[in-house]
């Protein structure tokens, strides 16, 4: 089944709401015009119930079908990313610097749309749990949902995610089995030598030239020991040293992330970072101390949950716009919070040619409204009913 005429028919009003969240965008969790406009529309809708205050900033609507069945969550996030708008749309950003560069505005939108489609004809087996959700942009607010009782307050037997994707075709999903987002740590290497002038540096121990062996030595943690069945990404993002072209420093601050896409080769990444970084330092006279935080965990796709999602999605846009096979991402996501409490899958859907995720020329495209919302009512349609 395409695209539901009735969603189309009111498209162009959950197109208002997206762009009056993108007018004002707001940020981690403090998203409290946000929230307050999700229940407020949640509540003219005529849900059967409606939470707030969840994760702290979190707002959940319950909407019961007409039959029984399975109790199913759909989960959008609300926040914004700190960055200036460059779009120069009439719906650009009020607030400086502040942007919703990550299309969070279109995911609250259509899963308002949703909302409101399901309250109307409630054509469906079970209770859809709707999942408004702050913080998603480092903040884990995901986590912290979860933390205040969310999937057992309302029952969750199976969790969905949706996120739009610039670059894959207007229109189209894509999805995979397994890890589809992976897991996001942050490493902080400090390396203590022994400072003095540079025009006598056999007098000192060069944390400089330790960072520079450091970095090339790292490198060779993903070319040389990871599987190249498998994936990893390290990356070397700030190095601060010195102050002055002369002098030789005390110190030097090493910064960067880690991604992996299952929990084996995380905990080698992570282990083998440290052993590196104290041997390249000890060989050199310094010493590395080295902090690692464990950020996001993988987005793992239940494969029966993923087959289902993509087969909803075929009903929506034909089979031949969804890909399930497509390549995994090396982002990170806190939806993998709420897949590692119940089974579920993750989505994307695309954006076309967009500007990228996290820029200053990114808008999401308002021509995905009917199909997200589509997608979302079949998923709800679809289950229980064999």
């Amino acid at each position: 089944m395409p695209v539901i005429n009735r969603i189309a028919e009111f498209a162009d009003e959950v197109a208002g709401w997206r762009r009056d969240f993108h007018l004002h965008p707001e940020l981690g969790y403090d998203v409290h015009r946000t929230a307050a406009r999700v229940a407020e529309l949640l509540d003219g809708f005529g849900v059967d119930e409606i939470a707030t205050g969840i994760g702290r900033t979190g707002v959940v609507a319950v909407i019961k079908g007409r039959e029984p069945g399975p109790t199913i969550g759909l989960r959008a996030d609300m926040d914004a990313l700190p960055i200036n708008e460059r779009t120069g749309k009439p719906w650009a950003s009020q607030a400086a610097g502040k942007m919703h560069a990550c299309g969070h505005d279109g995911h609250t939108a259509m899963l308002l749309g949703a909302a409101k489609y399901l309250s109307e004809t409630r054509n469906f087996a079970g209770t859809a749990v709707l999942i408004f959700q702050p913080a998603e942009e480092g903040g884990a607010g995901g986590r912290a949902m979860l933390e205040d009782g969310l999937m057992e307050r309302f029952g969750i037997e199976e969790v969905y995610g949706l996120h739009n994707m610039p670059g894959k075709p207007l229109g189209s999903f894509a999805i995979r089995a397994g890890g589809i987002m992976a897991a996001s740590d942050e490493f902080n290497i400090t390396i203590e030598g022994s400072g003095g002038h540079a025009a006598i540096p056999h007098t000192t121990v060069d944390p400089v030239v330790v960072a520079a062996q450091l970095i090339i030595a790292l490198q060779t943690l993903v070319s040389r020991s990871v599987d190249p069945m498998r994936s990893a990404v390290l990356s070397v993002t700030m190095l601060r040293a010195g102050d002055a072209f002369n002098i030789i420093p005390q110190t030097v601050k090493l910064t960067g992330t880690i991604r992996t896409l299952d929990e084996a080769v995380r905990d080698f990444m992570e282990r083998r970072l440290k052993e590196i970084s104290v041997g390249i330092a000890t060989t050199f006279g310094a010493r590395a101390d080295v902090h690692y935080r464990r950020g996001y965990p993988v987005t793992v796709n239940d494969a029966a949950a993923a087959a289902y999602a993509a087969e909803v999605a075929a009903k929506v846009v034909g089979a031949e716009k969804v890909d399930d096979t497509t390549d995994a991402s090396m982002g990170g996501e806190d939806f993998s919070y709420m897949l590692k409490a119940r089974k579920g899958a993750y989505i994307f859907l695309g954006n076309g040619d967009s500007g990228d995720l996290h820029s200053d020329t990114y808008d999401f495209n308002d021509e995905l409204i009917p199909v997200g919302v589509s997608y979302w009512v079949k998923l709800m349609e679809s289950a229980g009913r064999g």
